[in-house]
């Protein structure tokens, strides 16, 4: 760990669910020391999903890995205390809070930042605090409606839908991670902290838009605000012979190849799709022909065929398959954590290496597991921290 770009910086995670815990975790995998301050009851995903152990079920285990666990109450005097102690040994604190209810407890921004100015301070909200929406509870389905996620499929198939995976908390979750490491970045340069802000639906808003403000990028408007070819009804798996494939012919030699071995050569001169911009301009046409041509084969046929002439051409990989793909075995990307009471955990690995190396994984912690370890990292003698456990103030994990 000691290598890992992160190594030395100390953070101070109080978020819960996903969003925030996802954005530490890729903070543990670069190398932070990320301790998980949690609440009696500790983080509601520890009970969320299948589980060979109390509290530590299978979502909580998604996004906690390679963390340490502080247990505290917050509500006592006490235990705000210890927080606050601990805070002047940290480089970052975050949280998912509502800003109401961070700054009751008196660890909103302002008051931090006066007290450590080298703090890095990140608040992960449902909204930015400057605009109307400002302190509202948000999750991920509010958020995926709202930044237009939803609309998309109702646009493609005629009733709205959420993405079925939590895609606003993950991409905000990366999202707050990289603005993190960017205000570490310039905290080396300076010797000054930041507070940053990463709102949800502005995050959203700003990544659907990418390539959906379309037309709207020009005043007046050139076009309708969404990319055709995302839209399309048969952008999707194509059948074939005998299963699905996914493709994607993009070129325009991809093309002329795909329609004259596909047995349709009179499309690779068709006007409507001799160049991106006018297959863009008749993007259901062009797919509704590559579905046609698609089922003329088998999946593997066409999987050969891609590789010959380089375009891309894959089978549908399945939840249950991903952990046996060949390639996903070759690069040694699961990672298998032995743990004494519930056996082999598997995760998924971190995908990005250093120096050709894949950081380790490291197992979620219990709750309050850490508690007396990080408290005695603070200064607590060994006395104080008893006193403190006693009264309620912090717990620690228990065995029995």
């Amino acid at each position: 760990m000691s290598t890992l770009p992160l190594a030395g910086i100390r953070v101070l995670d109080l978020s819960t669910v996903i969003f925030g815990p996802y954005a530490a975790q890729w903070l543990a995998d670069m190398g932070a020391e990320v301790i998980k301050v949690e609440a009696p009851g500790g983080d509601s995903t520890r009970r969320t999903g299948p589980s060979k152990e109390a509290n530590m079920a299978a979502v909580f285990l998604g996004s906690n890995r390679s963390k340490q666990s502080l247990g505290i109450n917050l509500k006592t005097p006490e235990g705000r205390e210890a927080l606050a102690a601990l805070v002047a040994t940290a480089d970052v604190f975050m949280h998912n809070m509502r800003p109401q209810k961070i700054k009751a407890l008196g660890f909103d921004a302002a008051t931090l930042r006066a007290r450590h100015p080298k703090l890095v301070y990140a608040s992960l909200h449902g909204y930015g605090e400057d605009g109307p929406y400002a302190g509202r509870p948000a999750y991920d389905d509010v958020i995926q409606g709202q930044s237009g996620i939803a609309d998309l499929f109702h646009q493609r198939d005629g009733q709205p839908a959420y993405a079925p995976t939590v895609m606003a908390d993950k991409t905000c979750g990366l999202v707050g991670a990289m603005a993190i490491m960017a205000a570490l970045v310039k905290r080396g340069s300076t010797g000054q902290g930041s507070h940053v802000e990463i709102p949800m639906f502005e995050t959203m808003a700003a990544f659907t838009l990418v390539e959906h403000l379309y037309g709207h990028h020009f005043t007046p408007p050139v076009g309708e605000p969404i990319y055709p070819r995302m839209a399309a009804a048969w952008r999707r798996p194509y059948p074939t012979a005998d299963g699905h494939i996914c493709m994607l012919p993009y070129t325009d030699l991809h093309w002329q190849v795909f329609f004259t071995e596909g047995g349709r050569p009179e499309l690779a001169s068709d006007p409507r799709f001799t160049d991106i911009t006018a297959r863009t301009a008749n993007i259901q046409a062009l797919y509704s022909a590559a579905a046609e041509i698609a089922l003329s084969r088998s999946t593997d046929d066409w999987i050969a065929f891609g590789l010959k002439h380089e375009i891309p051409m894959v089978r549908i990989g399945t939840l249950q398959g991903l952990p046996s793909d060949e390639h996903l075995k070759a690069v040694d990307f699961f990672a298998h954590v032995p743990d004494a009471n519930m056996g082999d955990v598997m995760w998924p690995g971190v995908p990005v290496k250093f120096d050709g190396h894949r950081p380790p994984v490291h197992m979620a912690p219990r709750l309050g597991q850490h508690t007396a370890q990080v408290m005695q990292s603070a200064g607590y003698a060994a006395a104080d921290i008893q006193r403190l456990l006693a009264s309620g103030a912090i717990f620690a994990h228990s065995t029995s």
